[in-house]
């Protein structure tokens, strides 16, 4: 299929890596210090750093689509665990790790990849060395966020017929909904986003994606634990104005780990690091530098 040329670009700047017989489109930019590595959401790609790539041009990072969203293969046999999708991460943070500490930001589904990563490095079972990680705007207490329509109808017993029935006009408006009044969606990123959704047929599998959703109260105890108990360096940073991972998801994280700092965007979104790059770029940097160092 044609691809607007903004996404087009983005892939071109990009590259194919196999992983377990399935193709991964991934970027990675070389640079200097510990690889950040960032990890996207539901049901959007990669495709969301590309600004925030931009404003770090000389730092390591790898952004890379998980299996079945955005330019990766969107296979319709797979089962869509998180655990398939943290095992993606590790190989690909094993091929591309540069110089010292990985450093994680996680965004949205990415966030419970992250904690899966965190429950894993609780017992030694993580293969590298994972410095510091940034969760924002995730829904990790399912119980207290506030899904959309989208989510509800995949999510439930007609998810496939909702899958194969979707449209760009249900998706912009549901779409446009996660974005603040301050910071609305723009028509190029509607268009780009569904572009990267229906690629190889992709919006028809949004009821099998949709499962990290269940995902997220089958294993809360190691999440939730992982959160709690992991003594590295942790961060939280959050879009107030976020209407499915709703203020009451950050209170919740807070009240499970009361030592950890949050950043509040006051005036943005579900998509911080699409709303304000510069905001969110400068509030990484801070946050996940250390001392006397840059990221």
């Amino acid at each position: 299929m044609n691809l607007p040329e903004r996404v087009e670009k983005w892939r071109e700047r990009g590259r194919t890596e196999e992983f377990r017989g399935r193709s991964i489109h991934t970027y990675y930019q070389p640079g200097q210090g510990p690889l950040l590595v960032v990890l996207h959401g539901f049901p959007t790609s990669s495709y969301d750093w590309r600004y925030l790539v931009d404003l770090l041009p000389g730092q390591a990072v790898l952004a890379f689509d998980f299996l079945g969203f955005g330019l990766s293969d969107k296979p319709r046999d797979h089962n869509y665990t998180l655990s398939w999708q943290a095992d993606l991460t590790e190989e690909l943070i094993a091929r591309f790790d540069g110089d010292g500490p990985v450093r994680i930001c996680a965004h949205d589904l990415g966030t419970s990849v992250a904690t899966e990563l965190l429950a894993r490095d609780l017992v030694g079972e993580l293969g590298f060395d994972l410095g510091s990680v940034l969760l924002f705007n995730g829904s990790i207490l399912i119980e207290r966020s506030n899904p959309t329509l989208a989510q509800k109808l995949l999510r439930g017993p007609l998810g496939p017929l909702a899958a194969r029935f979707a449209n760009e006009a249900f998706f912009r408006h549901q779409f446009a909904s996660v974005f603040s009044e301050a910071h609305p969606l723009t028509d190029e990123d509607a268009v780009d986003n569904w572009a990267l959704m229906t690629y190889n047929d992709g919006n028809r599998l949004g009821h099998k994606l949709v499962s990290y959703m269940d995902e997220r109260v089958i294993y809360a105890d190691r999440w939730h634990g992982a959160i709690r108990r992991w003594q590295g360096d942790l961060h939280l940073a959050w879009g107030m104005e976020d209407p499915v991972a709703v203020p009451q998801v950050l209170g919740g994280l807070l009240e499970l780990r009361p030592d950890l700092d949050a950043v509040r965007f006051e005036q943005l979104g579900h998509y911080p690091q699409v709303e304000d790059p510069e905001l969110f770029a400068g509030t990484l940097t801070e946050v996940m530098a250390p001392a006397g160092s840059s990221l």
